[in-house]
């Protein structure tokens, strides 16, 4: 009898498993996003301010996504981060309807879109430290490895505060919607002590998520030359 030998699929018929499929989709979303939110932005200026990090982060997630890809979690951080930063962008941080809604429903002086902006900072920041320092160095299962993680954070957003600074030295009354700070004379040691609550936390509650999401095949090698 004849043994047959089955022809493989053509690669053009090869589907991509969800988790290579999730980055694009993520990808196409924020580019989406990002594009509507510059129609009717509140401030031009402000917006390009805040959604640059987005268009520089972007490009480069996608020219390294083969040599270093990077887990399904923080895929998911960054794009939701992105789009606080869009969403920020477009209709400035003190004037964020969903803050202004919190803000009178629970009678604060201020609108809190910011300083969640700022826990972000801290949140999604951490998980790509933490990711980059397991892969890359010998820290991973090291005692030092969330201390480190939440210094370079902590270092990430005083560096935001000094851009920030800059801004208003140089644009005066024009960078205020920018800064954001309603009127508040500790925003910047606000800012700051946000980012270092949105780094524990992301510690403490996504680290075994992190890991479990550092097994997919491809990710526990260090980046190609």
């Amino acid at each position: 009898m004849a043994v047959t030998t089955p022809i493989p699929a053509p690669s053009s018929a090869v589907r991509l498993s969800p988790s290579r499929r999730l980055p694009a989709v993520l990808a196409v979303a924020v580019t989406a996003a990002l594009v509507v939110s510059r129609f009717g932005a509140a401030d031009p200026t402000t917006w390009l301010l805040e959604t640059v990090w987005v268009m520089a982060g972007l490009p480069l997630i996608i020219l390294f996504r083969n040599r270093f890809p990077l887990s399904g979690l923080l895929c998911a951080l960054l794009a939701a981060h992105a789009l606080v930063l869009i969403v920020g962008g477009h209709y400035t941080y003190a004037e964020v309807p969903v803050g202004d809604w919190v803000r009178d429903g629970l009678g604060w002086e201020r609108n809190p879109y910011d300083r969640f902006g700022h826990l972000m900072q801290g949140f999604v920041p951490a998980i790509l430290v933490r990711e980059l320092l397991v892969r890359t160095s010998p820290l991973r299962g090291s005692r030092w490895l969330p201390v480190l993680t939440v210094c370079a954070c902590l270092a990430f957003s005083a560096v935001f505060e000094m851009l920030e600074w800059l801004a208003a030295v140089t644009g005066g009354e024009a960078a205020d919607a920018f800064l954001g700070t309603q009127g508040d004379v500790w925003d910047t040691q606000w800012d700051m002590f946000c980012a270092l609550i949105g780094a524990v936390c992301a510690l403490l509650f996504l680290s075994r998520l992190h890991d479990r999401s550092l097994r997919r095949p491809g990710l526990n090698k260090q980046a190609r030359a």
